[in-house]
């Protein structure tokens, strides 16, 4: 015949108790406490606290002690790179530039070139580089009066 003992943990110091070693003890009210032996007993009765006594396993995951094998390193989210648009063109505007022939764009600044130098000849002034003619608008807009007797 073989009988499979079961392995308990002490109800104060977390610790395992073997087949035919420690003390259970019954209270009144129907509540069981396994105990490793006498001085985990007396212990718990006194009503120590067994986050305060250093041999306890409770006393050894609060301050984080002997659990070097569970450390695992942090892992660094790497940064992710986003395209965008800059102020005034869009990433679609960008994208459309940057695949364009190298000539198309040598053609284009010349042009741009040519334009600006006639321009100056004239004395007239030359376009801005966005492509829209004209300066700044600036909006009219009446300031609002003061608040009284506002919230306390």
């Amino acid at each position: 015949m073989f009988f499979h003992f079961r392995i308990e943990l002490c109800s104060y110091s977390g610790l395992k108790i073997y087949p035919g070693h420690g003390k259970r003890v019954v209270l009144k009210d129907g509540k069981t406490f396994n105990f490793l032996n006498s001085k985990c007993c007396a212990s718990h009765f006194m009503k120590r606290n067994p986050r305060e006594i250093r041999w306890t396993v409770l006393y050894r995951r609060k301050y984080k002690k002997g659990n070097l094998e569970t450390i695992t390193k942090k892992r660094n989210r790497k940064t992710v790179k986003h395209e965008r648009g800059i102020a005034g063109a869009t990433l679609s505007d960008i994208l459309a530039k940057r695949n364009q022939p190298p000539e198309v764009r040598a053609a284009q600044r010349e042009q741009a070139i040519r334009l600006a130098a006639g321009a100056k000849k004239k004395g007239a002034k030359a376009p801005p580089k966005g492509g829209k003619a004209g300066g700044k608008i600036q909006k009219s807009v009446a300031k609002s009066a003061p608040r009284v007797g506002g919230k306390r």
